[in-house]
């Protein structure tokens, strides 16, 4: 573990006047008031949550809003391509940290810190006190142990190292509100309308969700054990053909509540829409990543808020999510494996 690790982590004795339940996110709740009181960047970024405006398209049995964040500038266009990356400093090294930072030791490897950049009421990262690449293949555990941990009033996510995540180059997950992304509300609905079971047995269950924009697969258990193993047959399907260190491109998204957890699971076939790159007047700056994926999708820039259409929506997730074929692929091939592990 880093040196400077003591200087970040906060002594409970220094959060306890802040703590109003004794679990773990009444001590992330607790880390926020003492943070906003204590760091300034992170003040100045829940004050602009103030300016934050909402818009939402309606669709069949789900809709999708779409928030003016200004905020959001610094995470939305973000460099991560490898040179810029080799460039810059890692902003989650604990030595690169603001000294007004603090945050929560978890297990002795992570850390739970405030993001200064929130989207949601309540926005922290988690992040790997050691710099490890961002790779869900071997942390899938710890991100099951952070969504239990954190209880059925968050929401904890993954981006992968091209779908979304700000720091390709270091290991960490957020979290933030549960009840802040639709999916979760409209998620037993769609379940009845748009999910084709491809497992239901005793100790797991799986669906192929279809025609709600966005395909993806759901995981629910109530053992981790079962979780992982099934996780695992996943990836390594979407693993397959692929060269190098490259994870495959996919966002997650993990609901733990009443003993069970359950696990949203996108895969991608691009990380930036067309739309992203455009010049002029034509150009909509929308980066998604599992927040977008899960129904709230981020602009920074009140002109691309105001003229973002609902064909944009499609558009958008048509180009990025796994096509209807290439899915429909995927759920067999999973299913497969389910059954005959």
């Amino acid at each position: 573990m880093p040196t400077s690790f003591d200087h970040i982590a906060i002594a409970e004795s220094e959060l306890g006047p802040f703590i109003r339940f004794p679990n773990q996110a009444g001590r992330a709740h607790g880390l926020l008031l003492q943070q906003q009181g204590a760091w300034e960047l992170l003040r100045h970024g829940y004050a602009s949550l103030q300016r934050v405006r909402t818009r939402a398209f309606d669709f069949d049995g789900f809709h999708i809003k779409v928030q003016f964040n200004p905020g959001r500038i610094t995470s939305t266009s973000a460099k991560v391509d490898p040179h810029s990356i080799r460039e810059r400093k890692c902003f989650l090294c604990v030595e690169n940290l603001p000294p007004a930072q603090r945050g929560i030791a978890c297990d002795g490897e992570y850390l739970l810190l405030c993001n200064p950049f929130p989207i949601f009421p309540e926005h922290f990262t988690i992040s790997c006190t050691s710099h490890l690449p961002q790779r869900i293949r071997a942390a899938f555990g710890t991100f099951l142990h952070f969504a239990q941990d954190l209880g059925d009033l968050h929401t904890v996510f993954y981006n992968g190292p091209a779908c979304g995540a700000s720091a390709p180059d270091h290991l960490h997950f957020q979290a933030g509100n549960r009840a802040f992304i639709p999916i979760d509300a409209e998620y037993e609905a769609l379940k009845k309308t748009h999910a084709v079971p491809l497992a239901e047995s005793d100790v797991v269950r799986a669906y192929a969700f279809e025609g709600c924009l966005r395909h993806f697969i759901a995981l629910e258990s109530g053992n981790p054990g079962e979780l992982l193993r099934a996780f695992e047959l996943l990836y390594a399907i979407l693993d397959e053909g692929r060269a190098g260190d490259v994870e495959p491109m996919l966002n997650l998204l993990g609901f733990y509540q009443a003993g069970e957890w359950r696990v949203l699971c996108f895969p991608r076939t691009k990380h930036r829409p067309a739309c992203y790159f455009r010049e002029g007047a034509s150009q909509l700056l929308i980066s998604p990543a599992a927040v977008e994926l899960g129904g709230v999708c981020t602009t920074p820039r009140e002109q691309d808020f105001e003229k973002v259409t609902r064909e944009d929506i499609v558009q958008m997730y048509d180009e990025v999510c796994l096509s209807m074929e290439g899915f429909a692929s995927l759920s067999r091939r999973f299913a497969d494996r389910l059954v005959n592990r």
